[in-house]
């Protein structure tokens, strides 16, 4: 879940605040920054929300990859032995976790 404090720093890098138990109403902005208006903090929270969702394929491909010490280790055999099964392997897994 994305929370308040990775919206508003999305919103404002610089953003000096605390939010108390991840509760929209209970934001303290420090050293004089800005306050950002709930609503365009709830905004950019749903927008990442939707942007780590719509990854999901990244996360599962990334989970069922081979280490790249084996992805090198398979290109080497596979130079030497004129075959494929890195471009086997990475597609299988690329027919897995289509994009979306």
């Amino acid at each position: 879940m994305t929370t308040i404090i990775k919206s508003i720093v999305a919103i404002n890098p610089t953003a000096q605040v605390s939010v108390s138990a991840d509760d929209i109403n209970q934001i303290t902005w420090h050293n004089g920054t800005t306050p950002i208006p709930v609503n365009e903090i709830l905004a950019k929270q749903q927008e990442l929300i939707t942007e780590y969702n719509s990854n999901q394929y990244q996360r599962d491909r990334a989970k069922d990859y081979p280490s790249i010490q084996e992805q090198l280790d398979m290109q080497y055999w596979d130079k030497v032995n004129s075959t494929n099964n890195w471009q086997t392997k990475v597609n299988e897994i690329k027919v897995k976790y289509p994009k979306p």
